[in-house]
């Protein structure tokens, strides 16, 4: 039976539109065309005259036979091209792959054929591994490959494409007459994972998801309009944790950055007025750790974005010791970065550094326009306990979730197992409902019996003032199966010994969590700088045991 609220009330286009970030960069130009939009080196760029270069590389792709669903890979660092790319291709209703720039010429070969990319744009510092990679390919589809000009680059230039970028955008037309997508559920972005193993998988994003999570960007970091925000973090990283459509959508300011340098990132802050940036753990160490004369002048009130591994105390304490503002947020590519927030309490401020520490590094809650995330058994697919000691998996539910795995049925059926998104992370859930990761499932080390956190051994190593970088990993144990290996890289200058960091964690942990090695060194580190513990583990099985 027909209700009477569906009588005669079709939809149609007066009351029903996709949800796509496209709109955002339009209605941008519409009401601040003046407002600055792009800054790198000496060039700036108003909403304007971005959003007329979006619509003439649309209109260029459209020309050169590009249409819907097909992949366009850029190969680009943080510069107006790969800002423009964000809004440009999806324009030309193709599917904007981001090639993460620091990996090998196999790894973008498997990529560019896996993805059947018709385009793809390079930046002079990576067309070297680009044209390797073209030569490495198994497809014979022919690709136009289209060179970017970069008056920043300082490097030896080779040209390997047909035309460059400035002239492809300027063959387009400036008022080219893009369309929304027919449904929101039409890709807009393919990432690839970086898997540790195997070939990685490519992640496809759709319209619904991109815009939803841009717009939760904006309430979770109660991001004001014209804010100015340097990009720290890859824009190949999920489509910048898709930050290039929560810029177009406040108006904000896009501060290029080409290299992620400690000097550059202070300089940047103080001569743009940065607001705001985003970046791994890594980042926020590299600053924390900086010289004090290199922060010197940095206004405070800055708010950074931490994501990956949970910040621990001592970075936390380094930030607010600059006066930066950090939130801890939490995701996977598979669901656009970040989708869980660690909300702040305003009681929370009243509290000493060590509990304020503790409560800010836990992953905490969905955001805004995620339906769902929760701790399950993953067996019951039931919550656990939010007694903050019973462990699960987290698992997500919402529009901020990929489509599916591109070509792999069976792994996007295993990911979806249940009605949920499966992450892999295993946590505990508390009575408040904040979330707190204890390990990655492969990551957890079960000694005697008992299982341990490699997370929470590494945020105790974090605290001992000598450890710049620190990771944990099972070691082969005869007597206990399993004992926590430590691999540490020291601040410059730092003396510490191996027995100086046990004897520091047996002031932190129970006796069975004590790392029985520690291994000194540079740590392996994956292309967005995640610590590689599969190459950890093959070390730690002839590490030297220490007697604790």
């Amino acid at each position: 039976m027909t209700s009477i609220f569906d009588q005669n009330l079709p939809r149609n286009q007066a009351n029903f539109t996709p949800i796509s970030p496209l709109g955002f960069i339009e209605r941008t130009a519409e009401v601040y065309p003046d407002r600055l939009a792009v800054v790198h080196g000496t060039l700036r760029r108003t909403w304007g005259e971005t959003y007329a270069r979006c619509r003439q590389l649309a209109s260029a792709l459209t020309r050169a036979g590009i249409g819907k669903n097909d992949t366009v890979a850029v190969m680009l660092p943080n510069t107006p091209p790969m800002v423009e790319a964000h809004f440009g291709v999806p324009m030309a209703g193709a599917v904007l792959n981001s090639l993460n720039t620091r990996l090998d010429p196999e790894a973008i070969a498997f990529m560019l054929d896996h993805g059947e990319a018709k385009v793809v744009i390079v930046d002079p510092e990576f067309a070297g591994t680009l044209k390797k990679a073209l030569a490495l390919r198994q497809s014979k589809t022919p690709l136009l490959v289209i060179d970017v000009e970069d008056a920043l680059f300082t490097g030896l230039t080779e040209r390997i494409g047909s035309t460059t970028y400035d002239a492809f955008v300027a063959s387009g037309d400036p008022h080219f007459a893009w369309s929304l997508p027919a449904d929101e559920w039409d890709a807009i972005a393919l990432n690839y994972t970086s898997g540790t193993t195997g070939n990685p998988k490519g992640v496809v994003y759709h319209h619904r998801g991109a815009a939803t999570n841009a717009i939760s960007n904006i309430l979770e970091w109660d991001l004001p309009k014209h804010a100015v925000y340097l990009w720290t973090l890859p824009m190949f990283h999920c489509n910048g944790w898709c930050f290039p459509w929560t810029i177009a959508a406040r108006a904000g300011v896009n501060v290029c950055l080409r290299r992620v340098e400690a000097q550059a990132i202070f300089d940047a802050i103080r001569k743009h007025g940065v607001t705001h940036y985003c970046g791994a753990p890594i980042v926020h160490g590299l600053l924390v750790n900086a010289p004090a004369a290199m922060k010197e002048g940095v206004p405070a009130g800055v708010k950074a974005m931490v994501a990956g591994a949970a910040p621990p105390a001592s970075m936390i304490e380094g930030m607010e010791a600059m006066g930066f503002d950090l939130t801890h947020v939490y995701g996977l590519t598979e669901v656009y970065g970040p989708a869980t927030v660690c909300a702040k309490h305003d009681a929370w401020d009243q509290l000493d550094i060590g509990e304020r520490a503790r409560l800010n590094a836990r992953q905490g809650v969905r955001y805004h326009l995620q339906r769902d995330v929760r701790v399950l058994n993953p067996e019951t697919m039931q919550p656990v306990p939010q007694d903050g000691e019973t462990m699960g998996e987290i698992m997500f539910k919402g529009n901020i979730t990929m489509k599916g795995y591109l070509k792999n049925p069976t792994a996007t059926a295993e990911a979806f197992a249940g009605g949920w998104f499966h992450s892999g992370d295993l946590a505990v859930q508390y009575p408040d409902g904040y979330f707190k990761i204890k390990d990655r499932s492969k990551d957890i080390i079960i000694s005697g019996g008992e299982n341990i956190s490699s997370i929470e051994v590494e945020d105790v190593l974090y605290r001992h003032p000598d450890v710049l970088v620190a990771a944990v990993v099972a070691k082969p144990d005869p007597r206990w199966g399993e004992t926590p290996c430590a691999f540490v890289e020291l601040k410059a200058g730092a003396t510490a010994t191996p027995e100086d960091i046990v004897a520091h964690c047996k002031k932190h942990l129970a006796g069975f969590k004590v790392p029985r090695a520690v291994v000194f060194g540079e740590l392996p580190k994956t292309s967005t700088g995640k610590i590689q513990k599969f190459e950890l583990r093959t070390q730690a099985g002839s590490a030297a045991a220490i007697d604790v």
